[in-house]
């Protein structure tokens, strides 16, 4: 059987998609757009600006999705899913209102993020085989990597256009519920 919620993100986002609609009403847009409603805290993670934006997102909360909410369940799962996403638009808020700019923000990424996070956590010697990366790597450095050019990325201006700073968001709120649960650095989990 196939996880509820993991499916349910896929099948909610790829309809959102087909539907194409991008209702500006749900999107993240900035506190002093005069646009924000506290709905769009969530809604936002739901659309996707282009098919491969789609793909990408929803292959990843397929393949780290899934196992994660296998060994959690699906209660525990969407609340750490959900946690994820929030904190990914806290933090886009956070940066939008020290760096200006009325843009909104779509797309499932920071929840993304963090399920890397919690997978990289739970499974951290899992040897992962991915396209743009064309050599096994544990998961550990692998969200180690990507979680460094994150950083490097949104510290530097470096592919503008991307929410560098939500993804990382995505990890810290992951993390801190994590932490929560009763994960401390140094173990691989505590159950």
């Amino acid at each position: 059987m196939l996880p509820p919620v993991s499916m349910g993100i896929i099948v909610i986002s790829a309809a959102i998609f087909l539907a194409r609609n991008l209702s500006p009403e749900l999107a993240l847009w900035p506190l002093d757009s005069g646009y924000f409603q506290p709905w769009q805290l969530l809604s936002y993670g739901f659309l996707h600006g282009s098919f491969n934006h789609l793909f990408f997102n929803m292959f990843a909360v397929w393949m780290f999705g899934t196992p994660l909410e296998r060994s959690w369940g699906s209660q525990r799962f969407a609340s750490f899913y959900v946690t994820s996403v929030i904190g990914a638009a806290i933090a886009q808020l956070l940066v939008q209102t020290f760096q200006g700019g009325l843009y909104p923000t779509i797309g499932a990424s920071g929840g993304v993020f963090g399920l890397l996070l919690a997978y990289g956590v739970m499974w951290p010697e899992n040897r992962l085989f991915l396209i743009f990366v064309p050599v096994p790597i544990k998961a550990k450095w692998f969200v180690i990597i990507y979680g460094g050019l994150e950083l490097l990325f949104g510290v530097t201006g470096t592919l503008p256009g991307i929410a560098h700073f939500a993804h990382l968001g995505g990890m810290v709120f992951g993390a801190g519920l994590l932490y929560k649960w009763g994960w401390r650095p140094g173990m691989t989990w505590k159950r």
